[in-house]
């Protein structure tokens, strides 16, 4: 059965989608790859990442990959009518998304107080910086912000053995974030399905970068200890990865490369002796990658079942063979040509779980959300509706 035949894990669940830049968008469009009908709400100048590169006849891919399968509805939230209809809506989800600077929901009459006092089951999610709570609360919550403020960069300069932190460009602060705040609504969800009771998602990019510094809690707590950070090693024509991370790792990667007499070394013959001549070990690797091409590097050791990768760039993994098989990538058309996007990371058996192939026009559902899910008459949609330009119909 093809993934478009498939159902969906959550079909049925509407959302509500108040989020913008990176972590939200991330979090709501993991919801619609899983089939959920979401419905973004822009601003009547529109997303700003509608205007974000690279741009083909008019139309962002940025956009696209942060906002496929959403439908779209402009309302102005400053004004009576737009957030009637914002609250009206709210009313008819499932699930309500947002990730303005805390308290800025409450003062728009849309915050999780105001919207779960009148239906108490929504499920609720807020993607901050910092939190709703705390002395940072209000603290700017930008990608790079969060990196260095959680220790996160200054760990990866310390890694590198750099004198400054790395440039920011990758932004796994918001990724991550939305990642778990995707992690967040469904547990909510789940909850809700077994109580009936909704619940407030109040998701920290912060908190997100300070989970997976696992190492980094150790050393804070207990100082330095031994730590085997995998390096590259290099070849005739780029870098590989080759950790011995096992006994049994390091015993073939002595024996692919013609070294057995390092099994019986004094440094390397235990478990601790590695750990404490680690970077001497993977400079006498380094030695043997130095002299051959990594595709020969990578064919004498996976022959012989050593663990190693290549570096790639972007496009080559994307290419791979292997990501096709797999169904890694969707191909949507999103009004500039076709463009490729990868799925979410994990399949279900028998779920379409896909990015879907929509992107939709400024405002294209407005007759269809406040006309078919709210039911307004052409009167109240005309006191709500907004052009592009900023200005009411």
């Amino acid at each position: 059965m093809s993934q478009s035949k498939k159902p969906s894990p959550l079909d049925g669940i509407r959302v509500v989608d108040f989020t913008n830049v990176m972590s939200g968008p991330i979090c709501t469009r993991l919801l619609a790859d899983m089939g959920a009908e979401v419905i973004k709400i822009e601003p009547p100048q529109g997303d700003h990442s509608r205007t974000r590169h690279p741009i083909r006849k008019g139309r962002s891919v940025h956009y696209a990959h942060l906002n496929c399968g959403k439908q779209s509805l402009a309302l102005d939230l400053k004004s009576k009518a737009g957030k009637q209809a914002a609250f009206d809506l709210c009313m008819k989800a499932d699930v309500v998304a947002e990730n303005w600077r805390p308290g800025v929901a409450a003062r728009l009459g849309l915050g999780y107080e105001q919207i779960s006092k009148v239906k108490p089951d929504i499920v609720y999610c807020s993607v901050s910086g910092y939190g709703q709570t705390g002395p940072n609360a209000l603290l700017p919550g930008i990608a790079s912000l969060v990196e260095a403020k959680s220790g996160f960069s200054l760990a990866q300069m310390k890694l590198d053995g750099a004198d400054k932190p790395q440039t920011s460009g990758v932004m796994l602060g918001d990724s991550i974030s939305g990642i778990w705040a995707f992690s967040g609504v469904l547990t909510a969800l789940v909850q809700r399905e077994r109580t009936g009771r909704g619940a407030h998602v109040d998701l920290s990019m912060h908190d997100s970068m300070l989970f997976g510094m696992i190492y980094e809690c150790h050393e804070a707590q207990f100082g330095i200890s031994i730590r085997r950070s995998h390096v590259p090693v290099r070849t005739k024509d780029g870098y590989m990865q080759v950790p011995p991370v096992t006994e049994r790792n390091f015993t073939d990667v002595a024996n692919a490369i013609g070294h057995p007499e390092w099994i019986t070394d004094p440094r390397f013959n235990s478990t601790q002796g590695r750990n404490e001549n680690w970077y001497p070990l993977l400079g006498l690797i380094d030695e043997w990658t130095r002299t051959r091409t990594t595709a020969e590097c990578e064919a004498i050791l996976l022959k012989a079942g050593v663990p190693c990768a290549s570096y790639r760039t972007t496009a080559e993994a994307m290419a791979d063979p292997h990501t096709k098989a797999r169904g890694t990538l969707a191909t949507i058309d999103f009004g500039g040509g076709k463009y490729q996007l990868p799925n979410a990371p994990y399949l279900i058996s028998g779920a379409a779980t896909h990015a879907r192939d929509l992107c939709a026009d400024f405002d294209e559902h407005a007759q269809q959300v406040l006309g078919g899910i709210l039911g307004y008459t052409e009167e109240q949609i005309a006191a709500c509706r907004v052009k592009a330009s900023g200005g009411h119909e």
